[in-house]
């Protein structure tokens, strides 16, 4: 989840190879902070701790620590989160739901389905793209892509903002790496959470076996420490609708906070919400659910409210928007099916 102006975002992105070394026969057992230092071009010994922090080096594909001994034969692979090319972007008339604009940002309400920025696999209609055919001469962010604050998934809905210059770009930046962004997202959630609400804390990290997945880790030397508040909105028995609000923004926050305490997002294919993990084996129960996972193709997250600081006027601006219609469907269908069953037993 790179460094770039604000780190902390939330990312759809597989990883890319960008180096691969075979540990020779005959290397004596070194630190592999030490020996990227003498193996990769203009490194430092700091990058490179930081990139073992963030889960980028793997040996023998698993992610290791700054202080691991390399030996003899040993594979070692830096993954990143963007290509080992420059990326070309190339202008797209792509609409885009501008929710605000003027000389210095813009906020853009995103649709489910668009990924934000060119990535492997999807190269062409992002939000990027139609950035750069409605705006011309955004300022780039360390990763060189125009415009970008922070990002979130394809298939999360919501509000992103755009810097349009480089004063902008900084300042939002700096306000996202100090957490005094507000963000909330609205969920829906497999399970009765019992909490009314609460605070979920641990350190995020690629998954060791899945690299498509983040996990939550107990050692704070893996990943990077990641706070999310959530707050019940509504209970519907088998499923929660929640609102998170962000203290960190990290790769797939929500999505793998929520599952490590056992609520997975609705229809989060990627972290198993697209299988039935509450309810009954009732025939009609399951073709509601398969319903219910038409309405709403993708998982039940939504980036509701962001509020920032103005880098110009110094103004706390808030912007708010309504649900996507998918997930207003999604949630009504729930509504009424547990009026009509009294599905209101505890469930973990």
């Amino acid at each position: 989840m790179t460094e770039e102006h604000t780190p902390e975002v939330e990312l759809d992105d597989d990883l890319f190879e960008h180096f691969r070394f075979e540990i020779p026969k005959g290397q004596e057992f070194l630190r592999i902070d030490k020996y990227l230092m003498h193996m990769l071009p203009n490194s430092t010994r700091n990058k490179i701790q930081n990139a073992a922090t963030n889960g980028n080096i793997y040996v023998n594909d698993v992610p290791v620590k700054s202080n691991y001994k390399v030996k003899p034969f040993d594979v070692v692979r830096i993954l990143l989160s963007h290509p080992p090319f420059e990326n070309r972007v190339d202008p797209e008339n792509i609409p885009i739901n501008i929710v605000y604009e003027d000389d210095t940002l813009l906020l853009v309400n995103k649709e489910p389905g668009m990924v934000v920025h060119p990535g492997h696999g999807n190269y062409t209609g992002t939000l990027v793209n139609a950035l750069a055919y409605h705006f011309e001469n955004l300022p780039l962010n360390s990763s060189e892509r125009p415009g970008l604050v922070h990002r979130i998934d394809k298939d999360t809905s919501g509000l992103l903002v755009i810097a349009k210059t480089e004063a902008a770009m900084t300042h939002l930046a700096k306000q996202f790496e100090a957490k005094t962004s507000e963000r909330e997202y609205i969920a829906l959630v497999w399970g009765n959470v019992k909490e009314d609400e609460g605070t979920i804390e641990g350190n995020i990290a690629r998954h060791v076996k899945d690299r498509m997945q983040m996990a939550v880790f107990a050692d704070d030397e893996i990943g990077k420490p990641a706070v999310t508040h959530y707050k019940v909105l509504e209970r519907f028995g088998y499923v929660t609708l929640i609102s998170c609000q962000l203290e960190t923004g990290r790769t797939h926050q929500i999505r793998v906070h929520l599952k490590h305490i056992g609520h997975t997002l609705f229809n989060d294919e990627r972290y198993g919400g697209h299988l039935i993990l509450k309810g009954t084996t009732f025939t009609k129960y399951k073709q509601f659910i398969d319903n219910c996972f038409k309405t709403l193709p993708r998982q039940a997250l939504h980036a509701k409210t962001l509020g920032v600081v103005h880098p110009t006027t110094g103004e706390l601006m808030r912007f708010d928007t309504d649900l996507p219609q998918d997930m207003q469907d999604v949630i009504e269908k729930w509504r009424n099916y547990s009026k009509s069953h009294n599905n209101d037993e505890d469930e973990d």
